[in-house]
């Protein structure tokens, strides 16, 4: 497997993960369970919503395939990619009608250039 192409499959993997989450913690089931007083009942609510269990499976996913590029990249040129995740969730929340300010933008392009820097040897 290419291990670039196994630390961008990481990349979605846990931005995917990020917007399942969301998604599942701003569900009414779930924010209905946050009102009430914390017990067995809100944990269970968090926890079993499909939304957010998916979400942790993808995290899993993204964990196991970032066994595999650890073990043939340095974690020096590996974990900058990690950055590429920004500029995905800024895209992707931008896309779903999330507020996107133009320092934001900015500090993910400085990001983004970083992570070309570092790539690049």
């Amino acid at each position: 497997m290419n291990t670039l192409i196994a630390a961008i499959g990481c990349v979605l993997l846990s931005v995917t993960a990020q917007f399942l989450i969301k998604a599942g913690m701003s569900s009414v089931a779930v924010k209905t369970a946050l009102a009430q007083p914390a017990g067995l009942h809100t944990a269970g609510a968090v926890m079993l919503s499909p939304s957010i269990v998916i979400g942790f499976l993808f995290y899993t996913l993204g964990a196991v395939l970032w066994l595999a590029v650890l073990a043939r990249w340095d974690v020096s040129k590996a974990y900058p990619l990690e950055g590429l995740g920004f500029a995905l969730a800024l895209m992707v929340g931008f896309a779903i009608g999330e507020e996107v300010t133009v320092m934001r933008a900015v500090g993910v392009l400085l990001i983004c250039a970083g992570v070309f820097v570092v790539s690049a040897n």
